[in-house]
């Protein structure tokens, strides 16, 4: 039975982070026995393309405006129809996007799995690994925090099992 699960990242934006994204996170996610809601591929391209495609300007900006809600819906659509949020939570501080993701899936009573790989500290103080509201909100439905691939798996799978118990 596959479970969908929201991918929550910033990791879209960049060439290195669509690699890791496509080739070893999503895979992740399949492998397992999830079905992922990838934010990063909900939206037509040619939409994307045209918008960055016009000039610089105003009418630019008004496509980009117009694109932008679409995103936006498309997300929280995918969001809703999840039965779990994994976020990558890497970087100086959490993304904004990412820890908006995580605050909307917790306010709907979803699990969310934080994934940090990256060493570098990012806590507002000793007690938390992220910025203490995202990682409140992790924990809210009895989520947790991991630091490694390994640990995400183990993690995963067993949530994986818990959600379909929950709905043979």
């Amino acid at each position: 039975m596959l479970i969908p699960i929201y991918p929550a990242s910033p990791l879209g934006f960049s060439e290195g982070g669509r690699f890791f994204y496509e080739k070893q996170f999503l895979p992740l996610l399949v492998e397992i026995g999830f079905q992922p809601l990838d934010p990063w591929r909900m939206t037509d391209q040619c939409l994307l393309d045209e918008a960055s495609a016009t000039p610089y300007g105003i009418e630019q900006r008004e496509k980009w405006r117009f694109v932008n809600q679409i995103i936006g819906r498309n997300n929280t659509e995918a969001i809703q129809k999840s039965a779990i949020l994994v976020a990558v939570l890497d970087g100086v501080d959490v993304d904004s996007g990412t820890a908006s993701e995580v605050g909307y899936g917790a306010a709907l009573g979803k699990p969310v799995i934080g994934y940090r790989g990256d060493f570098r500290l990012s806590a507002d103080n000793v007690g938390s690994t992220v910025n203490l509201q995202v990682e409140y909100f992790i924990r809210l439905h009895g989520g947790e925090v991991v630091t490694t691939l390994v640990e995400l798996r183990s993690v995963l799978v067993r949530w994986h099992e818990m959600l379909r118990n929950r709905h043979p």
